[in-house]
Formats: structure tokens, C-alpha cells, sequence
């Protein structure tokens, strides 16, 4: 009878894997980001398209202030370190210490946007805009919605941090974290690609 209650109890925890071996969430999440790499790819694609045919300034070369960009990339890399450590952590039970982490990731994501507002405002300053010419088009709206994806992956994480501190997150819940966590690291890659071919091949 044991077996059976802690069968029970243990049923709705259980994920169910696919063909493929891994659980539905996790397959549809991974179909997720198939589509959202496409996204940022057309997106990289437009701006690298576009790059150099703009007919009045400001061009990057004038506004770009790569030791800033080189700081805030760093920061966003080692947040997925902390992601990293967060998600271990819940695999071991320890919801304190994954809360710890969880909240370092998001303060890491938080510092991150908030050089990117910062950046933006400079470059306000500075006379580009998103209407000033096709490299403030194109850089801004691939910027933007990169920042964007990193503002919902920081309330996403005080979500878990806020679940992790009442005790909410033991576990038998560690796909929530590591589906985050993929989310994050997504970001992440992106900003690498976004960084490599926007900020430094000019």
C-alpha cells in the first residue's frame, strides 16, 4: 500500500518522455527556440544586409563604445554560469541555494538591460534614432528585441526565485528551472552572434 500512495503521489511529477527520449515540455520548448532563432536570424540578416549603404550619418564606427558593450557582455555570459549553478542546485533539492542563484542570474540580467537603456540613450544623444537612417533601423529593432527577450527572462526568473523561496520549487520540478534555463542561455548565444557581427565586424 506504500508503494502504491507514494506512486500516486509521485505520478504527477512524472514526465512523460517522447520518441525521441525527451519529455513534451521540453521538446516543444526546443521547437520554440527553433523558431525564435529563425527570428533573430532574419533580423541579423536585415542589419547585416543593410550594413553600410546608409546615405547620412551616424554611422557605427561613430557612436559605438565597445569597451561598454565588451563590460555588458560579460555580464550577460556569466549570468548563464549562474543559471548553470541555479539549476544544479534544484537538482539536488537545495531550493535556498538555487534561490540564491536564481536571483544572481536575474540581478546579472537586470544590470545587463539596464547598460543597454543606458547605451541607447547615448546614442539618442548622439543623433541616432530609429528614423535617422538604416543602420538606426535595423540596429535598433535587432537590439530591441533582443533586450526585450532578456527583460521577460528576468521577470521569468524572480517568478522561480519567488516559488523557490516559499519552498515551491523542490525537486521533482527541476524541468521548470532547466527549461528557464535554456530560455537564458538562448539569449545569451544570441547576444554573442549580435555582438560579434554588429559591434565588432564593422
Amino acid at each position: 500500500m506504500a508503494a502504491v500512495d507514494l506512486a500516486a503521489h509521485a505520478a504527477p511529477h512524472e514526465e512523460h518522455p517522447t520518441s525521441t527520449g525527451l519529455s513534451s515540455r521540453k521538446l516543444v520548448f526546443w521547437a520554440f527556440l527553433g523558431s525564435e532563432c529563425m527570428f533573430f536570424g532574419s533580423l541579423i540578416a536585415t542589419y547585416l544586409v543593410y550594413r553600410g549603404r546608409d546615405q547620412v550619418g551616424p554611422h557605427p564606427h561613430d557612436i559605438f563604445a565597445i569597451p561598454f558593450t565588451s563590460f555588458s557582455a560579460f555580464v550577460l555570459l556569466m549570468s548563464s554560469l549562474t543559471m548553470v549553478l541555479a539549476l544544479a542546485a534544484i537538482q539536488r533539492g537545495n531550493q535556498r541555494q538555487g534561490a540564491i542563484w536564481i536571483a544572481a542570474t536575474a540581478l546579472l540580467g537586470m544590470t545587463f538591460v539596464g547598460g543597454q537603456c543606458y547605451e541607447f540613450t547615448e546614442f539618442f544623444y548622439k543623433g541616432l534614432t530609429l528614423q535617422t537612417n538604416l543602420f538606426g533601423c535595423t540596429f535598433f529593432v535587432l537590439t530591441g528585441f533582443h533586450g526585450t527577450h532578456v527583460t521577460v527572462g528576468v521577470i521569468w526568473l524572480w517568478t522561480l526565485f519567488t516559488l523557490a523561496v516559499r519552498g515551491k520549487l523542490p525537486q521533482g520540478k527541476a524541468l521548470d528551472v532547466e527549461i528557464a534555463g535554456l530560455y537564458w542561455h538562448f539569449v545569451d548565444v544570441v547576444w554573442i552572434a549580435i555582438f560579434t557581427l554588429v559591434y565588432l565586424i564593422q
